[in-house]
């Protein structure tokens, strides 16, 4: 039996990078901050599990900057394992806490680029017992490649399954899954998962304005009410552009969230621009006995997928779109994909074009 735990959520300042050395100043943040946040919970429950937040340990400089590609995977992206997730697996041992990060990190068998990938670290010797590669990024400006991106490849490394696209990990503590900020703004990301037997979800931080005008929020409760599985979704605090930067500046505009099961909130950080976290307990005991038991709202028992399948059977977004090339940037992007696929809704029909000249 899984006794009731606290699970808590980093709400970190943070410095992007212009290189891997400057990960250390975040990296000591996270310390102090993990200290804080394990001493203050832990006087309820025991807080079993920590989730760092996206971006926390280099920022987003290359999305920013419109970064080149293959110079950040060089100077700035991470291996997993390496020395950075070394550090924060003897955290996890400190705190006999299972610890969720995120980084931008390369790949062996694709030289030259990077992945935006999450990770779980177990706490008995705080070594990483899953990947995540993140399925969707912030889609115009994120540079990360996706599985999608590569899909040839990808299918021959790791299979058609949702192991190779939403793997979770079974644990000590409940069933963890990874949904980074972006890919919570598609349900099929949170139902894949779902349908891997995960439990509790970590959810990336969301920028202004989608934060400001509720969709974060909106997006956590109905990924985790539709599931039936927790959202631990936990935003930054300041963000400094780079090491040497002064002003900071809150881009995330608060909103952290636990969800729980049912989609209610369990507990909530309104605000924002500050070093703070979130803590919440998480019942695995409950969400399974509802799973179980509910005749109606335990949803995905009713899932009549025949009929589903016939939504996704004409592709819309092109795959193996980097298997050949790096990533484009901003307005390349923009010209060679975000206006084609706009096109491609609109000539099938299901989109209808706006009567403005400027459409």
């Amino acid at each position: 039996m899984i006794e009731p735990y606290q699970a808590v959520g980093l709400i970190q300042t943070m410095r992007g990078i212009r290189r891997r050395a400057d990960i250390q100043w975040n990296l000591d943040h996270i310390t102090h901050l993990m200290r804080a946040a394990s001493w203050l919970s832990g006087m309820d429950l025991p807080v079993r599990l920590i989730c760092v937040p996206e971006g926390g340990l280099q920022g987003f400089t290359d999305e920013v900057m419109d970064a080149d590609h293959e110079e950040y995977a060089r100077e700035c992206a991470i291996d997993i394992p390496g020395p950075e997730t070394d550090q924060l697996g003897r955290l996890a041992r400190e705190y006999d806490a299972f610890v969720i990060a995120q980084a931008k990190a390369r790949h062996p068998e694709f030289p030259g680029r990077f992945f935006n990938v999450g990770f779980v670290i177990e706490p008995e010797d705080g070594t990483v017992i899953l990947k995540h590669h993140k399925v969707v990024p912030l889609l115009p400006v994120e540079h990360s490649v996706t599985p999608h991106n590569v899909w040839d490849r990808w299918i021959e490394l790791y299979g058609r399954e949702l192991d190779a696209f939403y793997p979770v990990a079974d644990t000590a503590i409940g069933r963890l899954g990874i949904m980074m900020a972006n890919e919570a703004s598609y349900p099929e990301n949170a139902r894949g998962l779902a349908m891997n037997g995960c439990e509790i979800a970590y959810r990336g931080p969301y920028p202004a304005p989608g934060v400001m005008s509720g969709m974060f929020s909106v997006q956590n409760r109905a990924r985790a009410l539709a599931n039936n599985m927790y959202v631990i979704g936990m935003n930054l605090g300041t963000y400094y552009l780079d090491a040497d930067e002064t002003v900071p500046i809150d881009t995330f505009s608060g909103q952290s969230q636990i969800v729980d099961y049912r989609g209610q909130v369990v507990t909530e950080v309104p605000h924002g621009g500050a070093s703070t976290w979130i803590a919440g307990v998480i019942d695995v005991e409950g969400l399974r006995h509802f799973r179980a038991t509910a005749q109606w709202d335990n949803w995905m028992k009713d899932l009549t997928t025949e009929q589903y399948q016939l939504i996704y059977e004409q592709p819309v977004y092109p795959k193996n779109l980097y298997l050949d090339r790096a990533p484009y940037g901003h307005a390349e992007y923009r010209e060679r994909v975000t206006r084609k696929q706009v096109e491609l809704l609109q000539r099938r029909g299901v989109w209808v074009g706006p009567d403005r000249a400027d459409g």
